[in-house]
């Protein structure tokens, strides 16, 4: 345990690992890329639209919203078994959706999510912040399958996909 100036403990950083593409969840804004083994035709980068899906060729739109990379493989797999013998398919995800900052920074807006990037890097990126802001305490709604929750966030809180970043203004 780490004790701070003020002699309370504070706890370390939890380490910082980009998004496991084994437990990642796709939504809108995510790009990926699906190859299909032998098939160049049905190869391709797409991006997960804002219903949550992703238009191929062949088999048409499937929700990818909600599902692993895994998930979306096993599903294409799956609808592809129709037109093609023993298709074999694999899923990347390319980049992930934006993350957004809003409130007493100076450039609120969504921008591209960067593996390892906590709060105070993303107010960073949103060119500081105002004279108006509490620079101590911030909201992150983050979503969570069908749900979205607040917590409360400090600047090390790690910001992941999607994240809304919420800087109060401070009162005096």
């Amino acid at each position: 345990m780490v004790l701070s100036a003020c002699g309370a403990p504070s706890v370390p950083a939890a380490s910082v690992v980009p998004p496991s593409e084994n437990s990642y969840r796709l939504d809108a804004g995510d790009k990926i890329r699906v190859s299909v083994f032998g098939e160049p035709n049905l190869t391709g980068e797409y991006q997960v639209d804002g219903g949550g899906t992703v238009t191929f060729p062949l088999v048409g739109r499937v929700k990818a919203a909600g599902l692993t990379s895994d998930g979306l493989k096993q599903t294409l797999e799956a609808r592809y078994r129709e037109y093609l013998k023993a298709p074999d398919v694999s899923v990347a995800i390319l980049s992930y959706r934006p993350f957004y900052i809003v409130g007493e920074v100076n450039k609120p807006g969504n921008y591209p999510y960067i593996s390892g990037i906590t709060v105070i890097n993303a107010v960073a990126i949103a060119g500081g912040f105002t004279y108006r802001a509490n620079t101590t305490n911030f909201y992150v709604q983050r979503k969570k399958s069908d749900a979205s929750s607040q917590i409360v966030a400090e600047q090390t809180t790690e910001v992941r996909p999607g994240d809304v970043i919420i800087v109060r203004e401070r009162y005096f």
